[in-house]
């Protein structure tokens, strides 16, 4: 029995070179797709260069100008040389010698000199004193103590007697207890020196002032036997209704 297919229609016996094209062609396309590139023209900005012409700079034309050159300076004046003639007697200074020997005496006049002793102001304290500044009419007291109390009463009663009382009203204070602080000395001759006041109004201690002022001269204090200062305080107090 005969075959019926024909021999020249075999595509069978071709295969391996269709195969080969095949591949040869994929992979040229396959390459081509690859190395493929699309670009958007309209994105594409190359830009322009705009000249500015108000950029330029005018350089200002500079003139050169022709100064004169320095006038030299003037000639030096020459040395005037004066000549002296050797025969100009000059006279020679002798130094005296000032120092002394041993054996020489210096004799030396002292005048005589005079020290005159400086009394100086001491503070002692009315509670320490020796000898108590006598008040006027405290003269007959046997002993300090009782010259301190005669003291204090003295004076005690001259500023109630001299004191203004309606001065405190006048100046419209506070009713209640007032005090005004008073200091002062007693100095070496028994005057009344060194005044000063505290109080809660300034005509209060004006007025504490003046009437401590008034107060008579005294027997000055005695420590050691030399008149001293002493320092006394006297506080004031009254009552404002």
């Amino acid at each position: 029995m005969e075959s019926k297919k024909n021999t020249k229609a075999d595509v069978g016996r071709n295969s391996s070179l269709y195969v080969a094209v095949g591949l040869a062609l994929m992979l040229f396309l396959s390459y081509s797709a690859i190395n493929y590139t699309t670009t958007d023209k309209a994105d594409i900005d190359i830009g322009q260069l705009v000249f500015d012409n108000e950029d330029d700079d005018d350089v200002p034309i500079t003139e050169m100008l022709n100064t004169p050159p320095p006038p030299p300076p003037p000639p030096a004046a020459p040395e005037v040389i004066e000549v002296v003639e050797d025969e100009e007697d000059v006279e020679e200074t002798i130094i005296e010698s000032t120092e002394t020997t041993q054996e020489e005496v210096v004799e030396i006049e002292i005048a005589d000199v005079e020290v005159e002793a400086v009394e100086e102001d001491v503070d002692v304290p009315f509670s320490i004193i020796e000898n108590v500044p006598v008040y006027p009419g405290c003269e007959g007291e046997p002993n300090n103590n009782a010259k301190k109390k005669c003291m204090s009463e003295k004076i005690g009663k001259f500023v109630r007697k001299n004191f203004n009382n309606d001065l405190a009203q006048e100046l419209g204070l506070d009713s209640g207890i007032k005090r005004i602080n008073v200091g002062f000395k007693i100095d070496k001759t028994g005057n009344i020196v060194n005044i000063q006041a505290r109080a809660p109004h300034p005509k209060l201690e004006a007025e504490a002032k003046r009437v401590i002022g008034k107060l008579p001269k005294m027997k000055a204090g005695r420590q050691r036997g030399k008149a001293v200062n002493v320092p006394y305080g006297l506080p004031i107090t009254f009552k404002v209704e």
